[in-house]
C-alpha cells in the first residue's frame, strides 16, 4: 500500500524529539472493543500489541512501551471521562485515541461524541502530549449505518482544528478490500464488525508507517 494512504496529516514533534534524544518512549492505545482487541485471538495480536512489534523494527534504538487502555463497548464521553486517568495517568508521549465507532453502530448521539473528543484532545493538547485520532473500522455491519460518513466527518474536522494526527482507518481498510485485493473476511470477523488477527495486523502495520513518516517529517523541518 503507498505511504500516502497512511499519512497522520499532521506531525508528532513531542514523540519525535523524544525520539530524537533516545528518551524511553510510552504511547497510550485509548478507545473501545477494537483497541481492546475483540475479535483478536490472543492479547499480542491486538492492534496495540502488533503496533509495538511494528515500530520496534521502525525504530530500532528507541525504547518505546504501548500501553493497551481499551474497554468494549464505550462510546466517546465515557472514554473521555477516563482520560486524565487512564491516558494522562501514564505520562504518555503519544496517545492514539479510536473513536466515534460505537456512536454509529448504536445510532447514538453524533453530537455529543463529538464535543466529547474534542474536550479529550483539548486536555492531551493542554499536557503537551501528541495525538491521533483513529476514525472507524471498514466493516459490513458499520456500512449499514448511515452515520458513516456524518462521523468520518466529524473526526476530521477535529483534527484539522485541533492541529493532531489522524488515521484513515476507514480509507486504509477500504483500500486493502477495493484496490489490493483483499476479502473483507481476511480484516473482519465472523460478527461483521470487530477486526480479526489480519485486520488488526495491517492497521498496525500501516499506522506504524504513519507514525514513521510524521517523525521524519518533524525531524526534516517539513511543514505539512
Amino acid at each position: 500500500m503507498p505511504r500516502g494512504e497512511a499519512a497522520l496529516s499532521a506531525p508528532l514533534p513531542h514523540l519525535s524529539q523524544r525520539i530524537a534524544t533516545g528518551a524511553p518512549i510510552r504511547i497510550v492505545a485509548i478507545g473501545s472493543s477494537s483497541t481492546a482487541g475483540a475479535g483478536a485471538s490472543a492479547p499480542d495480536k491486538t492492534y496495540p500489541a502488533r503496533l509495538s512489534h511494528y515500530l520496534a523494527e521502525r525504530f530500532r534504538n528507541a525504547d518505546i512501551a504501548v500501553l493497551n487502555r481499551g474497554i468494549n463497548g464505550e462510546t466517546d464521553d465515557q472514554t473521555e471521562k477516563r482520560i486524565d486517568a487512564d491516558a494522562l495517568g501514564a505520562e504518555p508521549d503519544l496517545v492514539i485515541w479510536q473513536v466515534g465507532a460505537n456512536t454509529v453502530l448504536r445510532d447514538g448521539d453524533q453530537r455529543l461524541s463529538e464535543r466529547s473528543v474534542r474536550r479529550g484532545v483539548e486536555r492531551l493538547r493542554a499536557a503537551g502530549v501528541d495525538v491521533v485520532l483513529m476514525d472507524l473500522q471498514y466493516a459490513p455491519k458499520m456500512l449499514d449505518k448511515s452515520g458513516v460518513a456524518p462521523m468520518l466527518a466529524r473526526i476530521a474536522g477535529i483534527a484539522a482544528d485541533q492541529r493532531v494526527g489522524l488515521f484513515h482507518r476507514f480509507e486504509v481498510m477500504r483500500s486493502l478490500v477495493e484496490k489490493r485485493g483483499m476479502a473483507v473476511t481476511d480484516l473482519i470477523g465472523p460478527d461483521g464488525i470487530h477486526q480479526n488477527d489480519g485486520g488488526y495486523d495491517c492497521v498496525a502495520r500501516m499506522l506504524a508507517m504513519g507514525i514513521e513518516d510524521a517523525v521524519r517529517v518533524h525531524e526534516s523541518g517539513v511543514k505539512r
